[in-house]
Order: structure tokens, then sequence, then C-alpha cells
């Protein structure tokens, strides 16, 4: 898998020019290849013998897209940027896209000048804020646009790192995962956690893709991760919605927790994740204790809210 210069970061920005047009054919690119002649029905159909790329060809996704070679191709190369929605939807069948990468697909398509708007500054209200850090016995965090860390409770910072001790720049999920030796330590299986952040991210960009902070962002995680790069270059989106995750935690030992992705009213881009464990676990025994030593550690503080990143 191609990846990007070390000097440099993929564009992630300015979309209604080339580096838009080549967003929507390097994810077109991408699809095409992670699609087997098998997944659509081309078993034993004639030519596959010695074929020469690992996906299907552009020939086959314009004939079962119901498209010509010719219209398909130019949407590859970035000379044809307004595909309709029907096509749309015939190449997310063909490509077999689920929910997030059919909205990503509609994100990248779409026309320039409906996309190039100001990103406003994102704030958690204070109700929000008082009531996570009400939840003593579950960590729970707000986070925004571009992964940011906009809020947590005590628990959080425990369990996961202490955000109000970063700089306000740094206070953002996707670095701590890939930064942080310690976001390596506390995951049992961060290589796909760690991806699926990446493919948030990319949801996200898909969203927003004049956003400067953004391009901040994935241009020092592609100067300073290889994993990163690799995943980036891929163009696979994840969208959060509930899931658990294997955990150890230096002071108290494994946390197998779960977790709830809330969208909060009044701004889509700010997300509510609450963690629980199972009743009677282990696990649910080991958040206790590291409520308890959260506690010990330092005085409640209740939500820490970052101020705006600038």
């Amino acid at each position: 898998m191609p990846t990007q210069p070390l000097g440099g970061a993929p564009p992630v920005g300015n979309h209604g020019g080339m580096a838009g047009r080549a967003e929507l054919g390097e994810f077109l690119r991408q699809c095409r290849a992670d699609t087997t002649p098998e997944a659509v029905g081309l078993t034993g159909h004639a030519g596959q013998t010695g074929r020469r790329v690992r996906g299907l060809r552009r020939e086959e996704v314009a004939q079962l897209a119901g498209v010509s070679v010719d219209y398909y191709t130019r949407l590859e190369q970035g000379r044809h940027t307004s595909p309709s929605e029907a096509v749309l939807d015939a190449l997310a069948r063909v490509f077999q896209l689920d929910a997030a990468a059919r909205a990503h697909l509609a994100d990248l398509a779409r026309p320039a000048r409906r996309r190039a708007q100001p990103v406003p500054v994102q704030r958690v209200r204070p109700a929000l804020q008082q009531m996570i850090a009400s939840m003593t016995d579950h960590p729970a965090f707000i986070i925004g646009r571009r992964t940011d860390v906009l809020a947590s409770n005590t628990l959080a910072r425990a369990l996961l790192t202490d955000w109000t001790r970063l700089p306000p720049r740094h206070r953002n999920y996707t670095r701590w995962v890939f930064l942080d030796p310690a976001a390596r330590a506390a995951f049992v299986n961060w290589p796909a956690v760690a991806a699926e952040v990446v493919g948030t991210l990319r949801l996200y960009a898909g969203r927003f893709p004049d956003d400067p902070l953004l391009s901040e962002l994935v241009g020092e995680l592609t100067i300073k991760s290889a994993e990163f790069r690799t995943w980036w270059n891929a163009h696979r989106v994840h969208e959060r919605t509930h899931g658990s995750k294997h955990m150890v935690h230096p002071a108290v030992g494994p946390i197998t927790i779960r977790y709830e992705a809330l969208a909060l009213p009044g701004d889509d881009e700010q997300t509510l994740f609450i963690y629980t464990t199972d009743p009677g676990s282990a696990s649910h025994d080991n958040l206790r204790l590291l409520a308890l030593w959260a506690t010990q550690q330092q005085p409640p503080a209740g939500a820490q809210v970052t101020r705006p990143l600038r």
C-alpha cells in the first residue's frame, strides 16, 4: 500500500480544486482494489485468469454500476466530481459500502460551493459539563471535530489520560492514541483501536475538508507515525456507535469496557462517550478500584473543558 512521503501530509483541504478531485478518485480506487471479483459474483467470469489487479477492473466496475467505462475512468482520474445520487448508489452497491462509507462517498462528491463553509469553534454547554462530572462510576467524555477531547470526567481522565494537563492543541484522542506510548500499553488490541480511530478521522475529513486544524493534525501524524500513514492512505472510514475495548490500567489491571457513542443535540459534531462494565465482573470491580484510586490521587475536579482551539 502506498505511503505518504515523510516530508509532507496528504491533502485534506481544498476539495473544490485538484486536492478534492484527488480525494474522490483515491477513495474509488481503494474501493475497487478492496472489492474482489468473487464478492460481486464474477467467479469464473471470462478473462478472470491472469488478472493483473487484485480487485476489480475499471470496466468491471462500470458494467456493474451501469455507467460507461469512460465516465467511471473520469471519476477516478478527477476529471468529473459531481456524480448523481443514482450513480453514487450504484457504486456503493458494487463496492458493498456500509452506511458510513456511503455517506463518506457522498461527502467527497459534493460540489465545492456546498462545502466551503467556515468551521465554528466548538464549546460544551455547562449543563453537559455538570452531567458528566456527576458520573462518578462511569468514565465519560465528549469528543468533537477532528476527535478533539472537549470535556471529560475524573474517571475518564484516570482511565485514559489527563487531558487537562496537556496543551490545548494536544487534547486530541487520535493524537493521544498514536503518539503517547501509554495509549499503546492501555489497549490490548491497539492496532484495531488505532485503525478505527483513523477511519473516524477520515469520515470527518470528508465532511469538513477545509478545516486547517485537521490538516495540521494529519500532517503531524503522517510525519510521526508509519501506522497512521498506512491506515490513512487506505481511505477506510469508521463511524463510532457502540462496542467494547479490552484495556489494562497500570494501577488496577485489566478492564473490559463497553462504550456507547451518543450524538448530542444542538451540535451534531459533539459525541458523548460513556464507558460501562458488566455488573459482577472483574472489570467492574477494577473500575471501582480505579475510581477510588483517582479520588485519592487528586480532588474530584468535575468535567474539565478545553479552551477553544484557535
